[in-house]
């Protein structure tokens, strides 16, 4: 391995840590606030156990749940923020790949570098939720 690769794993291995540190961070505040009542609950804890069997469709039918990205409104909620709190852990790949994007390109390892960008793509793709199903 040469210094340039060592580099570049030492610097995504330094972000992976830090971002997903905080991420863990960030979920157990929300679980914290979530748990402690300090925001109220979407759905009711007393109402979980009635939805636990459901598919995932007849439980956002039934506890009117918004559909794809509405979810983000309802942040100010502590079921909800938990769910926010796992979106920006999702983030933590994403994040750390658009780190070292620019240092593949500036290396000129065209391989990786198309690899990484087209990981992010993916992904932005996939969040975005235009390939969905309708419904």
């Amino acid at each position: 391995m040469t210094a340039d690769e060592r580099a570049l794993r030492e610097l995504y291995a330094r972000w992976l840590d830090r971002a997903g540190k905080a991420g863990f961070a960030l979920c157990l505040c929300a679980f914290i606030v979530y748990a402690g009542g300090l925001l109220p609950s979407y759905v009711p804890p007393a109402e979980l156990p009635r939805y636990w069997g459901l598919p995932v469709s007849r439980f956002v039918e039934l506890s009117h749940l918004p559909h794809g990205w509405g979810w983000v409104r309802l942040l100010g909620y502590g079921d909800v923020l938990n769910l926010g709190a796992i979106a920006l852990l999702a983030l933590v790949t994403p994040v750390c790949y658009a780190r070292v994007l620019p240092r593949l390109f500036a290396e000129r390892d065209w391989l990786q570098a198309a690899l990484a960008a087209a990981q992010l793509l993916v992904l932005a793709v996939a969040a975005s939720g235009l390939l969905a199903a309708p419904g």
